[in-house]
C-alpha cells in the first residue's frame, strides 16, 4: 500500500503529456501489487497465494523500472521517484519472504 501511495504522489508532479504514458503505467503497476496480494490471500490455498505473490513481485519490478525511466528522462521529482524505487525494492524483499513461506508446503 505504501508503494502505491508513494507512486501516486510521485506521479502527481509529472507533466500533463505523461498522463497516459508513464503516469498511467506506473499507477496501474503499483496498484497491482497490493491487489494481487489481496486476491491471492483470498483464494484459500498456498499454491494460489504463491502464484499471486509472484505476479505482485513482477508488478513491483515494473514499478521500479518505470520509476528509473522517469528519473532518466527527467519527468518527475527525483526525490519522490527515489522513494518509489526504495519502496519497490523493500516490497520485493517482503514478497520474497512470503513466497518462501507459502511455497514450502
Amino acid at each position: 500500500m505504501t508503494l502505491a501511495r508513494n507512486c501516486y504522489l510521485a506521479t502527481d508532479t509529472f507533466p500533463k503529456h505523461e498522463r497516459f504514458g508513464l503516469v498511467l503505467q506506473m499507477r496501474k503497476s503499483a496498484v497491482s501489487v497490493p491487489s494481487n496480494i489481496a486476491e491471492g490471500c483470498g483464494r484459500g490455498s498456498d499454491r494460489d497465494f504463491t502464484r499471486f505473490l509472484r505476479i505482485a513481485y513482477g508488478s513491483a519490478c515494473e514499478v521500479e523500472t518505470q520509476a528509473r525511466i522517469a528519473v532518466e528522462v527527467q519527468v518527475g521529482d527525483v526525490a519522490r521517484l527515489q522513494t518509489v524505487i526504495s519502496d519497490a525494492q523493500e516490497t520485493r524483499r517482503m514478497i520474497s519472504g512470503l513466497i518462501a513461506r507459502t511455497s514450502r508446503g
